[in-house]
């Protein structure tokens, strides 16, 4: 049988800037966000399925390129950025302004020290897994586009590589920077990471 390929891509800049958007706050994606997903098009896309998460700067593009190019697509809740509590909405500078120690103890343990009302990695780690392996099973032999967010694409890796939490957040994800994951029936391989065109 050929292998599963999965192709995650991270929406291209919203508008408002730079903050925790977590999966309370929908903005949708800039005009340089949309210039930022075309461009990581090619132009003869080999998916057969699109899953998107349910946040408007993933799904809107889903749409679009669907629009465009006739290919299937879908949205799967268990994609949504992971929640991110009372630093939704937030930038870092803000926070690191108001609360200087709390953010420097979330990079240092993300674990243990979320932003308060944050949804715990475990949960939203175990969501982002569920989501994976109904991909694997429910198109198999296919290539997959994943239209999502960097905690999922970091959560995914996270998972191929079997790493912890705090490493996962030591991974650069940039606007529609592509991810690609390979399952041959067995296990996943980590093909490449946060490609961008």
């Amino acid at each position: 049988m050929r292998d599963t390929v999965i192709d995650l891509i991270r929406h291209g800049e919203p508008e408002g800037g730079r903050c925790f958007r977590g999966h309370r706050v929908d903005d949708p994606l800039s005009e340089r966000g949309w210039e930022q997903m075309w461009a990581a098009m090619p132009a003869t896309p080999p998916w057969t399925q699109i899953v998107s998460s349910p946040l408007q700067r993933c799904r809107q593009f889903a749409e679009a390129l669907h629009a465009r190019h006739g290919i299937a697509v879908s949205v799967d809740d268990r994609l949504k950025e992971v929640g991110f509590g009372e630093w939704e909405g937030k930038s870092p500078a803000l926070i690191q302004q108001q609360d200087a120690e709390a953010y420097a103890a979330f990079y240092r343990d993300p674990v243990r020290y979320r932003p308060a009302g944050a949804e715990p990695w475990e949960e939203f780690s175990t969501r982002v897994s569920a989501a994976l392996d109904a991909l694997v099973q429910d198109f198999p032999g296919r290539q997959v586009l994943v239209v999502a967010h960097a905690g999922v694409v970091r959560a995914v890796v996270a998972r191929v590589l079997n790493a912890d939490a705090g490493a996962a957040y030591r991974i650069r994800v940039d606007n529609a920077g592509l991810t690609r994951l390979r399952h041959d029936g067995q296990r996943y391989a980590l093909e490449y990471l946060n490609r961008v065109a």
